[in-house]
């Protein structure tokens, strides 16, 4: 199943994709697409509705996929070909990074620069959405705690993040830098998430070219290895790192967002986002 949120910020309603592509109205059986919503049993009841019956709804804004998200992990230089465009090297462990979660908002949503920030910057990811509690799980057990997946535009601003002081959470976390979405795809639809390919446009430009078959880490290690820091909560959301072709590694000079820029980014069968750049 393909579950989204549209209606207004603040005023979002649950819907999902029936097979015609076209969106229907669940607010009838269900209040939101949350933690609460989107465990096994609460998506099998999900998946039984005569989908027919709900009303079509001509969506105007899509919100953020899932709602009162408690955790969003990041995990970074994960894929070894950005690792290797960055100059770095690669992590003996993941390196598990948060992004607050006030940055999230809908996928289509302006996206907005920062005061005082100019080096914003830009990176595609695939997002998996917890749907049940994981706490010391085995890698192989680790995707069946997973309620689905969703596209991330990690946006980030690279002198908050790389030459202010502390760790990298400062350059992550500014409203608007975490737009998820369009859907939350489940993980039935998904059965190899390390078999995904990847991009992202700026102005209509391709930037990033990628796939989820060159990350470091995969999924289920990534899960199974945060749920021995933390327990992952139902409605968390992680982000499992971005593939080569971000603003800051572009030779001969860097190349960073402006007001005015235009986004669209991807993932097989995930969807696609399409973002403006305004200064906030």
């Amino acid at each position: 199943m393909k579950l989204l949120r549209f209606g207004p910020k603040g005023h979002e309603k649950p819907g999902v994709i029936d097979s015609n592509g076209d969106v229907r109205d669940l607010s009838t059986h269900i209040n939101d697409i949350t933690g609460a919503t989107i465990c096994d049993a609460e998506l099998a009841k999900i998946a039984r509705i005569n989908l027919e019956k709900l009303p079509k709804v001509d969506v105007k804004r899509y919100g953020p996929c899932v709602a009162n998200v408690g955790k969003f992990i990041c995990i970074g230089l994960n894929y070894s070909d950005h690792a290797e465009e960055a100059d770095m090297i690669v992590p003996t462990e993941p390196l598990i990074f948060a992004k607050a979660t006030s940055a999230i908002c809908g996928p289509n949503d302006d996206i907005e620069i920062p005061r005082g920030a100019n080096t914003t910057d830009w990176e595609v990811e695939l997002g998996v959405v917890i749907g049940k509690t994981a706490k010391y799980i085995d890698p192989d057990e680790a995707l069946e705690y997973v309620a689905g997946y969703c596209v991330i535009n990690d946006v980030s601003e690279r002198d908050f993040q790389l030459k202010r002081e502390g760790q990298w959470t400062k350059g992550k976390s500014a409203d608007t830098f975490g737009p998820i979405g369009p859907w939350l795809v489940t993980r039935d639809e998904i059965p190899d998430p390390q078999n995904l390919k990847m991009y992202l446009d700026v102005n209509g430009m391709r930037m990033q070219t990628g796939s989820t078959t060159t990350m470091v880490y995969n999924v289920a290690h990534i899960l199974s290895y945060l749920s021995k820091f933390m327990s992952l909560q139902p409605g968390d959301i992680v982000a499992t790192g971005t593939p080569p072709g971000v603003g800051i590694a572009k030779k001969p000079i860097p190349i960073y967002l402006k007001p005015g820029d235009s986004m669209q980014l991807g993932i097989t069968g995930l969807g696609q986002q399409n973002q403006k750049v305004v200064q906030g």
